[in-house]
Formats: structure tokens, C-alpha cells, sequence
């Protein structure tokens, strides 16, 4: 059996695999490691949809003379998965009550669904909420969405966008010790919330960064980001444990003196490494 990969020969060949299925299974582990994905499969010149899947991945090798296999970078799978839901949100508020009811099932089955459970989880599960009717509008759900694409499309314009953002909640977190001292809780709840989102919203930015390849390995501190963002997000778990033990002295000290320099050193190394 021939192997092409987006057209073109591709210098592989089955060693214990029987089946398509078990060939491509192979290919997208090694895909994987290359920030790509399956999207399209062609067998002896003719493409297979998404309703003969299962019996295409039954087939055994010696039946077949030519695979082709598409990919996509994960990167514009994830975007248009992003995209396609969007208007799936759409669609879903213009539906009736019958088509609203099976909504979520349809909706988690399709290819949009699959990735993103594999690649946004939380995503995943806050847009099968919406359509059971719990959890957030429609409308929040989108505003949401429509910010994890800018990350995805244009990840150093969204990195920029975040200095302020930065700015504003290391003060707080500067502060925090003396909302937690003169009971200032809700404001206190809102500075970790909002702290371990632009943490992770950095995260985030800088993984595109290096899929996509527009940094090389970068240091903060003398530490290599990938070791930094594990330090930090070790920290970070410290920090939420000590709060919900309610440990005052021990959250406003991890605050004030190790999250905030550390979100800053961060932020400062990331954009500075795509301006």
C-alpha cells in the first residue's frame, strides 16, 4: 500500500498494521508531535466522508493500493472549530424548542465538538451547558469564543492587548493582603479569579507562539519559560489551596511577593520575544 501525505509520496510503510484504521492511527501520533492533524482521507482516489469512516478504518491494507491523507496545522483546525461554533450558537438560539432539546447531542458528536473537548475542555463543556440551558448565555459564550480566536489568529496582537490587563492585577494582587485583612472578601475572591485567568490566558498565547513557531525557547529569570510557567503554575496551586484553607498570611504573602513579580517577569519575556 501507497502512503501519500497531502498529495505527495510519502516515505512510509506499514510494519504490524492490518487495518487503514491501525495505519492512521500510527501517522497521527507522529502528526501529533508535529502540531498537525488528520483532516481528510482519500482511498484509491476517492475521498471518504465522514459517514463511511468506520468502514474505511475496517479495511485491511492488502485490499487498498493508495491512502492519502490530508493534515491541517492544529492551530487552523482549532479556529475553525472555534468559528464553526460560533455560529452553531447562533443557529442554536434561532432554533425551536424540539431542535433546542437535542441540540447538545448533535453538537458534541460533530467535528467542531470532538476538538474541542480534546483541545478546550473547559470550552467544551461551558458550550454543552449552554445548550442544555445552564451555565452562561449564548451571547457571553460567544464574546468567550471570540476572544480564544484572536489568541489563535493573532496571538502577539492579543498578547499586547494584555499588558494592561497585567498591570492592573498585579496591583491587586499587591493589595490583597488588606482586602483579606479588613474583609474586603468578594473583592478578594475577585482577584484570584481574575489573576488565575490572565495566567492562564498567557499560557495560552505563548503555546500558539511556539506551535506556530514565532519563538524560540525564551528565559525568564534565567529559567526556561516551558520550566517557568511549570514553577509558576506550581505556585499558583499553592496560592488557591492557602485560600480555600483560608491561610491569610500564606495567600498574602504568595500575592504580593511571588505571583505578582512573577506574572510580570512573564508577561515582560513572552512580549518582548514577539514585538
Amino acid at each position: 500500500m501507497k502512503i501519500k501525505i497531502n498529495g505527495v509520496d510519502a516515505d512510509i510503510q506499514p510494519e504490524n498494521e492490518k487495518t487503514v484504521g491501525e495505519v492512521l492511527g500510527a501517522l497521527d501520533a507522529w502528526l501529533a508531535g508535529t502540531g498537525h492533524r488528520l483532516s481528510g482521507l482519500t482511498i484509491d482516489g476517492k475521498a471518504v466522508d465522514v459517514q463511511e469512516m468506520g468502514l474505511s478504518f475496517e479495511r485491511d491494507i492488502a485490499t487498498v493500493d493508495t491512502v492519502d491523507i490530508s493534515t491541517s496545522s492544529l492551530l487552523q483546525l482549532a479556529a475553525d472549530s472555534l468559528t464553526r461554533t460560533m455560529q452553531d450558537i447562533e443557529d442554536f438560539q434561532g432554533a425551536g424548542y424540539d431542535e433546542k432539546s437535542s441540540f447538545s447531542g448533535k453538537w458534541k458528536e460533530s467535528p467542531q465538538g470532538c476538538l474541542l473537548a480534546d483541545q478546550y475542555p473547559e470550552l467544551f463543556d461551558w458550550t454543552l451547558k449552554a445548550f442544555s440551558g445552564e451555565g452562561c448565555s449564548p451571547q457571553a459564550l460567544v464574546t468567550l469564543y471570540e476572544e480564544r480566536l484572536r489568541e489563535l489568529v493573532d496571538p502577539a496582537g492579543e498578547m499586547g492587548r494584555t499588558t494592561q490587563l497585567v498591570d492592573d492585577i498585579c496591583v491587586r494582587l499587591t493589595e490583597f493582603p488588606l482586602d483579606l485583612q479588613t474583609g474586603k472578601d468578594a473583592r478578594a475572591a475577585e482577584t484570584v479569579s481574575v489573576f488565575s485567568g490572565i495566567a492562564e490566558k498567557l499560557f495560552r498565547i505563548y503555546r500558539v507562539l511556539k506551535i506556530e513557531g514565532s519563538v524560540a525557547e525564551i528565559t525568564v529569570e534565567n529559567t526556561p519559560v516551558s520550566d517557568y510557567i511549570t514553577e509558576f503554575s506550581s505556585t499558583l496551586k499553592e496560592l488557591l489551596d492557602a485560600y480555600e484553607k483560608h491561610d491569610t498570611i500564606l495567600v498574602g504573602d504568595l500575592a504580593e511577593y511571588e505571583m505578582a513579580p512573577r506574572l510580570r517577569g512573564l508577561h515582560a519575556a513572552i512580549l518582548g520575544a514577539v514585538v
